[in-house]
């Protein structure tokens, strides 16, 4: 029986290491095997920015896929407390009746569901600003180089 709350947290903290795909679809999960190579690049662009500041481009074409697989597995987290408990049963544990207990919520699936939300949005919201930010920066530089 897969537990609904167990899986919100796994998509809400280790989701970008696609221990939520693992968890319900066992190894074979496709998805959860792809997952860390997003994670593992915008890693990669933390540590560019780390080394050589800011201004490096492949920091900013890097550093937000971070943000963005934290923010889509904050997405996963919140969509699963918020699954019923029928459509949870149905899905994720076949054979169970429609209101068996591991599809049920608790004040855990409703903590990772906010938790989720608040750093989800956080991180999404600052990853684009970040690349926006770095974008316009570099068109507005590529634009002084043309025109000198």
């Amino acid at each position: 029986m897969k537990n609904k709350t167990l899986a919100a947290w796994l998509a809400f903290l280790g989701g970008p290491l696609g221990l939520h795909c693992f968890y319900l679809r066992g190894f074979g999960s496709m998805l959860g095997w792809l997952l860390p190579i997003p994670t593992a690049l915008g890693l990669y662009g933390v540590e560019r920015v780390r080394l050589y500041g800011v201004d490096d481009a492949w920091s900013w074409l890097l550093l937000p896929l971070l943000g963005f697989t934290i923010a889509g597995c904050a997405l996963t987290a919140i969509v699963y407390g918020l699954m019923t408990p029928e459509k949870w049963n149905t899905r994720y544990n076949a054979g169970a009746p429609p209101d068996a207990p591991p599809g049920r919520s608790n004040w855990l699936t409703i903590g990772a569901v906010v938790l989720a939300l608040f750093f989800g949005s956080a991180i999404l919201m600052a990853s684009l600003a970040f690349s926006f930010q770095r974008f316009f920066e570099h068109q507005i530089e590529e634009g002084r180089r043309i025109s000198q």
